[in-house]
């Protein structure tokens, strides 16, 4: 038999695992508006960028700064705190991976 103090202490850490749950969800996609991206000349698809910087198959996907494992369409990136690009976007912080 459950008790009251059981099902309420049961119930506050399900809500905890939902919550941290729902936390570690995929981080939203970096627009081209937001003001960080405009600063970067951040563009989804790097074939489309008009940055002088811009060399041909320079990527997100091949950046050091991808948190991204190789072969993954978004990951992380430091300039970008709390967001994700696109393996296939470009910035002008763009550095060659190693």
């Amino acid at each position: 038999m459950t008790t009251r103090r059981v099902f309420m202490m049961q119930s506050v850490v399900g809500a905890s695992v939902l919550a941290s749950g729902a936390a570690m969800a995929a981080a939203p996609m970096v627009a081209e508006t937001d003001g960080n991206a405009k600063a970067l000349a951040y563009v989804e698809d790097a074939t489309k960028s008009k940055n002088a910087k811009y060399k041909a198959g320079s990527a997100c996907g091949n950046c050091a700064l991808f948190q991204g494992k190789a072969g993954d369409a978004a990951g992380g990136c430091p300039l970008f705190a709390g967001k994700q690009v696109t393996a296939k976007a470009w910035c002008s912080a763009y550095a060659k991976k190693a």
